[in-house]
């Protein structure tokens, strides 16, 4: 409890006293539409400075794909199967979990490839303004961080039962990192050291009947309100900056696993998913969050 309200006390009171619900979000009558198909299993979904889109496709790709803002889809970096986490950092590159060979890389905008760690399981990742890279490792129950200098270090051990998930507050004092085995979203404050302290079970996620403990929580996102959005078994779940949960958008495709959000097109104003195969997008009243951007405190969301 007391780590909790320390992570509360440190959010911007404008945050604290407003609900935020999903009419702050969603466009009446708008609702998903599809971007790109014919995938097998889409994830990693990553945006730019300018709006475009970076996925994977986990299991049937052999690259990291690209749609661009007036929607064409194409191989961005080929050669690059098995990938399950993307971020663009403030110093240009493109960073990724190679989870099929037990990497973490990143890659040049001509696409050349640097290793960072090897031997590893990796699942997804968030890179700070400052240049720390963190991943989750969802079988061993870790996150580990590879800071400025290449070096890696265990962050986390055993607090996250699945750790997979993972995103920053608006002003990246806070990672926020979903449990796949469990019902939570935990965060912890980051350290001036790049440390992480003071973790807490801060978000309880929605679960399906049928699992009452297990919320399969999954890739997150950050609005540029502070608010969080959490894939998972009961669709795309919204917290506000102080964890109360503001509601469920149902996934598009309910018979398919949603594993990956982002913002991205226009003005980062599109809410893209991962569904499947599929990748979807609706417009929505907010914006995301850029990391690679200078830190900043939330806006004042619209009333």
């Amino acid at each position: 409890m007391k780590s909790i309200l320390s992570l509360l006390l440190a959010l911007p009171a404008l945050a604290i006293c407003q609900d935020m619900p999903l009419s702050q979000i969603l466009i009446d009558g708008d609702d998903w539409e599809v971007v790109t198909e014919g995938h097998e299993f889409t994830d990693g979904l990553s945006t730019d400075a300018e709006g475009n889109l970076y996925f994977s496709d986990v299991k049937g790709g052999d690259a990291v794909y690209k749609v661009d803002l007036a929607g064409k889809t194409s191989k961005f970096i080929k050669d690059a199967p098995g990938i399950s986490g993307l971020q663009w950092g403030a110093d240009g590159r493109l960073y990724a979990c190679v989870a099929r060979e037990q990497r973490v890389v990143s890659f040049s905008k001509d696409g050349v490839e640097k290793e960072l760690v090897k031997e590893v399981r990796p699942n997804d990742l968030v890179v700070t303004h400052d240049g720390n890279l963190y991943f989750t490792m969802t079988p061993t129950k870790e996150i580990r961080r590879i800071d400025p200098d290449g070096k890696m270090t265990v962050v986390s051990e055993g607090v996250v039962n699945k750790p997979n998930g993972i995103t920053l507050s608006r002003d990246q004092g806070t990672l926020a990192v979903s449990d796949h085995g469990g019902k939570y979203v935990w965060a912890f404050r980051i350290e001036k050291d790049g440390t992480l302290s003071a973790p807490g079970n801060y978000m309880t996620m929605r679960t399906p009947a049928s699992k009452p403990e297990i919320a399969s929580g999954d890739g997150m996102a950050t609005d540029v309100h502070g608010r969080y959005y959490v894939t998972s078994a009961e669709g795309l779940q919204m917290f506000d900056p102080t964890g109360r949960m503001g509601g469920v958008i149902a996934k598009p495709d309910k018979d398919n696993h949603l594993v990956s959000v982002c913002f991205a097109g226009k003005g980062h104003a599109y809410l893209h998913v991962a569904n499947g195969g599929i990748i979807y997008r609706r417009k929505t009243k907010t914006r995301g969050a850029l990391f690679f951007e200078e830190p900043k405190s939330n806006e004042a969301p619209p009333k």
